[in-house]
C-alpha cells in the first residue's frame, strides 16, 4: 500500500466489441483452418482490454477473458486486478488457486495512493483489503503465505475506517468478539457489528441479533432489537450451505421468542422500513 501518511491501526461493463471476422492468414501467407481460433486483437488502452475481458468473460470465452484482463492488470488497472483474483479465488472457468486470487488482490492493496485515490474504483480497492485480510487469517495451504494476525487486522481496520466497508467491519468485529489477535472487546465487536448492520450486512445483522436476543458476550438483552436484526438477515439470506447458521440463529431466537417479543420485533422492523423509504424518497 504506497502511501504518504501512516496507517492508523488504533481503533469478494460496456466497451464495444473489436474482433475481426474475416480469415487469418499465417505469417508463411497460408490461410489459418477454417476452425482456428482468431488471436486477441491489439488493445488500444488498458480500460479497452479490461472492458473485452469482462466482456468475453460473461460470453463464456475464459481463456481469452484472461489474456485481456492479464493486459490491463499488467498496466495497473485495478478493477481487473480484482476480477482476477474474484476468479481464481472462486474457480470461475478456471482451477481455484487461491495464491494466485492473493497475488493479484495483494497488487491493489500495495498499489493503492490514499492521497491520490481512483474514486471510481474505490469498491474494488476495499474488496481488496478485505481479501487479503481474509487469506491473512489462515494462511494459504502449501505456499509461502501463512497465518499472519496483525496483518489481517491491518487490512480490516483500514477498510472498515477508510472505506466503510461492512465486511471488513463484520471481520474487524469477530476479531474482538473471539480475542484472535486482538484482546476481546464485546464493546469493540458490538460497535462495528452495529455499524455494519445499518448499512444491512446480513451477517453482522444475524450475529449483532444473535447476541442482542441472548445477552451474550456480557451484553444486556434486548430480545425485541435481536429478533428484528435476525429477521431482516432470515430475509436477506439465500438459502445456500454458507448462510445456513443465519437461518439456524433465526429459528433458534422465534422458537424461544415470546408474543411479546415478535409483536416489538415486527413493530420496530415496520418503523425501519419505513424510515428507509422516507431517507430515499427524492428531496
Amino acid at each position: 500500500m504506497r502511501t504518504n501518511t501512516r496507517v492508523l491501526l488504533a481503533a469478494v461493463c460496456g466497451f464495444a466489441f473489436f474482433g475481426a471476422s474475416t480469415a487469418v492468414f499465417a505469417l508463411d501467407g497460408q490461410q489459418s483452418p477454417p476452425n482456428a481460433k482468431a488471436p486477441l486483437p491489439l488493445f488500444k488502452n488498458p480500460k479497452q482490454a479490461q472492458q473485452k475481458g469482462l466482456d468475453l468473460f460473461h460470453a463464456g470465452d475464459v481463456a481469452s477473458s484472461l489474456e485481456a484482463l492479464n493486459f490491463a492488470a499488467d498496466r495497473g488497472l485495478s478493477g481487473a486486478q480484482w476480477k482476477l483474483g474474484h476468479i481464481y479465488a472462486n474457480g470461475d472457468g478456471v482451477g481455484r488457486d487461491d495464491l494466485k486470487a492473493y497475488q493479484y488482490f495483494s497488487r491493489i492493496v500495495d498499489n493503492y495512493d490514499e492521497d491520490e485515490p481512483d474514486q471510481g474504483n474505490l469498491a474494488f480497492v476495499a474488496n481488496a483489503f478485505v481479501a487479503v485480510g481474509v487469506y491473512s487469517l489462515t494462511g494459504i495451504q502449501n505456499t509461502s503465505i501463512k497465518r499472519d494476525l496483525n496483518r489481517a487486522l491491518e487490512m480490516f481496520q483500514y477498510a472498515a475506517m477508510n472505506f466503510g466497508e461492512p465486511n471488513a467491519q463484520f471481520q474487524l468485529a469477530r476479531m474482538y468478539l473471539d480475542g484472535v489477535g486482538v484482546k476481546k472487546d464485546s464493546g469493540q465487536a458490538v460497535r462495528w457489528l452495529s455499524n455494519a448492520a445499518d448499512k444491512n450486512h446480513m451477517e453482522s445483522q444475524a450475529l449483532l441479533g444473535h447476541l442482542l436476543f441472548s445477552g451474550q458476550a456480557g451484553l444486556q438483552r434486548q430480545r425485541a432489537r435481536g429478533l428484528m436484526l435476525l429477521t431482516m438477515a432470515r430475509d436477506a439470506a439465500s438459502g445456500s450451505r454458507k448462510d445456513a447458521w443465519v437461518i439456524d440463529y433465526y429459528k433458534a431466537a422465534i422458537e424461544q421468542a415470546d408474543e411479546n417479543d415478535r409483536q416489538m420485533a415486527l413493530k420496530s422492523l415496520d418503523s425501519r422500513l419505513k424510515r428507509s423509504i422516507v431517507a430515499e424518497q427524492p428531496r
